[in-house]
């Protein structure tokens, strides 16, 4: 039985009984009033947002799932610095296997690029449209000045730039630049959770997008929904598991979220792991790091950091799967097995 014969069976089920142990009490969009559905794909919590999207009947002829390769793709030579290998594989997998479009984005040369920034403005934007095809948007940043150092740990999202320059406004240029949002309403979803921070739990759960341009002269209704902001991590785990879905390898390494690979936010065993799974990679951080006299962490250095951790006791296969490129694992698993990091550190914004 393949993906797409089990994918028919849960939906079925998911839609005619749902069990309502996972659904928060938040108030619910119609979502039939949206000519489209864009899901922002990265780790668990967007996973959850797809699921609950089709056990609450969302038509799936107009999901979207839409993912920012934080290392830019389509460049010479390609950065492969920050994220982990298979995500983008990965995120091709979750599209076939649900039978839904996959629309990547990404900042020309990634994270590594725009740290790399010396006398000179941000790389441009590239996104695929709904046709295939791309579209390179020139630089919302062409004003020179150097960075040359990593994303500092912080809330503020000038300080840790990379959400901003690698995620955010990459998906802002490309809603309001592709002119098929300017037709019909869009809704939005992403999923910020209020447990993982004070600050997070002061997001609105559903409001206007920031592209939103509705009363406009060049109108675009887009409202933003996170749709399992009240949901606990038990509570994501928990429709995961019931939907049988493999979630990012990240989690069977054993590190409590699919951010980047390299996240500012690692603890000290996340980076002992990394240096035992992406020793190359490790290599390349600490250089980065002397070469620019600015450490990741305010005192200590990526190296002192894994001297003073543990590496996650992950299986050894998991290594492989989360190092390649090419993502050949099944979306659908039976038996599911709960991940190491399920419930391990999630280390992230504050």
């Amino acid at each position: 039985m393949n993906d797409l014969d089990i994918l028919e069976g849960l939906v079925a089920s998911a839609v005619a009984n749902p069990s309502g142990e996972d659904v928060a009490s938040s108030p619910t969009p119609d979502l039939h009033q949206y000519d489209r559905i864009l899901v922002m794909m990265s780790g668990k919590d967007s996973l959850a947002c797809l699921l609950h999207l089709i056990e609450l009947g969302a038509p799936l002829g107009r999901i979207e799932l839409h993912h920012h390769d934080v290392d830019g793709r389509h460049a010479e030579p390609e950065s492969t610095l920050m994220d982990w290998p298979c995500t983008h594989g990965y995120i091709v997998a979750l599209g076939k296997a649900f039978g839904v479009p996959v629309l990547f984005s990404h900042r020309a040369g990634g994270i590594e690029r725009e740290m790399l920034r010396e006398n000179c403005g941000s790389a441009p934007i590239v996104y695929t449209k709904a046709n295939g095809d791309l579209v390179t948007l020139a630089s919302d940043r062409c004003k020179q000045s150097t960075r040359l150092k990593f994303p500092q740990v912080s809330a503020s999202l000038i300080t840790r730039w990379c959400s901003s320059a690698a995620k955010i406004s990459v998906s802002d240029r490309l809603l309001i630049h592709d002119e098929r949002f300017r037709k019909g309403r869009t809704l939005v979803v992403t999923g910020e959770r209020a447990e993982e921070s004070a600050n997070r739990a002061r997001y609105a759960e559903f409001e206007p997008h920031r592209a939103d341009n509705r009363h406009g002269r060049i109108p675009r209704h887009i409202d933003a929904w996170r749709a399992v902001h009240r949901w606990t991590r038990q509570q994501v785990w928990q429709i995961i598991a019931r939907h049988r879905c493999m979630a990012h390898p990240a989690y069977y390494v054993g590190a409590g979220r699919a951010s980047c690979m390299k996240c500012v936010f690692n603890s000290s065993n996340a980076w002992a792991t990394i240096r035992v799974v992406d020793p190359a990679g490790f290599a390349v951080i600490a250089s980065y790091e002397q070469r620019f006299g600015v450490t990741i962490h305010r005192t200590r250095s990526v190296t002192a950091q894994a001297n003073r951790g543990t590496p996650y006791a992950f299986e050894e296969r998991w290594r492989a799967i989360a190092m390649s490129r090419e993502f050949t694992q099944p979306i659908f698993i039976d038996p599911w097995v709960m991940p190491i990091g399920a419930f391990g550190e999630s280390c992230g914004p504050t």
